[in-house]
């Protein structure tokens, strides 16, 4: 049997809160006051020391905390051939608040070698022991597919692609390049993130779409069908796994909804290893749609939010697990913050302090359930 480098009983997301001196190196190089080698000197040392923070709380796998990078989507999709960083009028709009206006646009078709993203991990792989795995964090196809028919870049887009067949397909081989190549570089534990189905779940959403022909079993069938090509041919010795939220931004959230309509399509048919949900509110709804995630999976729980400071009861934590366990077996949860702790630069209102106290509450409550 293959070994499975993902999911852990304690476990993360991905995103971790950005120091202040990475913070102002970026705007300085942004501002043209220093030189990109400076920046990934500042990028390097600290990715670095957040590393050595990982380990030291105890976590069995790493990232860079995607210190490199000012959106948790965007910065990847750049990397590809074909695709160029624009400035859209407006951002995403979550609850209360406008987020950061970054968006792409094609230039020419879509191919993935030499992303950039292949040397990030890299940096991080030399620092994997035998009991600490690196892990690699992209958008996933889905995500990608969907940003490209975000508002006016639907024009674009079909001016590139008149046949959404075709997209589709280089979405799928571009991302087939850069898994081989992660895989070459030594990468064992890819995580798809995925807002795709946590927007679907919206009727606010689906039902403004609905006037435009939305139909959300077409887009499920979609984002299915692109997700999965992309995975065909993958290394046998790669673990893929994918989170799921409805947005992170500032601690504020863009959707809301149960899994109940999405979960035929991601939790059975998705050809991932394992599912990262969010679960730590009223706004994911029940556990019940777990009964339909396939038996080859297994699923990390996020019922610890990192959108707010404050410490979960250990017991309240302990006795959804319970719940859940009627859907899913024990032995084939997990445990995990609801989702990064910085999504994008801006991060979420809490302190670094603040932010390691929630990765050892998860390491305690794992600990004691699963021993």
């Amino acid at each position: 049997m293959t070994k499975k480098y993902a999911p852990h009983r304690a476990d993360i997301v991905g995103s971790f809160l950005r120091p202040q001196k990475l913070k102002e190196a970026r705007a300085k190089f942004y501002n043209g006051e220093i030189e990109y080698q400076e920046l990934k000197d500042v990028e390097d040392e600290l990715i670095k020391n957040l590393i050595e923070k990982q380990k030291s709380h105890g976590l069995e796998v790493i990232t860079d905390g995607e210190f490199r990078r000012a959106y948790w989507h965007l910065d990847f999709m750049w990397g590809f051939n074909g695709v160029e960083h624009i400035e859209l009028e407006h951002g995403y709009k979550f609850h209360g608040e406008e987020t950061a206006k970054g968006s792409i646009k094609l230039t020419d078709k879509i191919s993935g070698e030499h992303h950039p993203f292949v040397e990030h991990f890299k940096f991080v792989k030399q620092f994997e022991t035998s009991d600490v795995v690196a892990r690699q964090t992209i958008p996933a196809p889905a995500q990608f597919l969907s940003e490209l028919f975000r508002g006016d870049n639907i024009i674009n887009t079909k001016s590139v692609y008149p046949d959404i067949n075709e997209l589709e397909h280089d979405i799928a081989k571009a991302y087939q390049t850069v898994i081989k190549d992660l895989r070459k570089a030594g990468c064992k534990n890819i995580q798809f993130d995925d807002c795709t189905w946590g927007m679907i779940v919206d009727n606010n959403y689906w039902k403004t779409k609905f006037s435009q022909g939305f139909v959300l079993k077409t887009e499920a069938e979609r984002f299915l069908r692109v997700n999965n090509l992309a995975l065909e041919g993958r290394p046998d010795d790669v673990t893929i796994t994918t989170h799921i939220c409805r947005g992170n931004y500032h601690s504020t959230y863009a959707s809301q909804g149960p899994y109940d309509n999405v979960a035929p399509y991601v939790f059975a048919q998705e050809d991932i290893d394992a599912l990262y949900l969010e679960f730590d509110n009223e706004r994911s709804g029940s556990f019940e749609p777990l009964k339909q995630v396939s038996e080859n999976k297994n699923v990390v729980l996020g019922l610890i939010t990192t959108k707010s400071p404050v410490l979960e009861d250990k017991d309240v934590i302990k006795k959804r697990i319970e719940q859940a366990a009627q859907f899913v077996p024990l032995n084939r949860l997990f445990l995990s913050p609801q989702c990064g702790f910085a999504s994008c630069e801006i991060g979420n209102k809490l302190t670094e302090d603040e932010q390691w106290a929630k990765i050892d509450l998860v390491q305690e409550i794992a600990k004691e359930v699963w021993g």
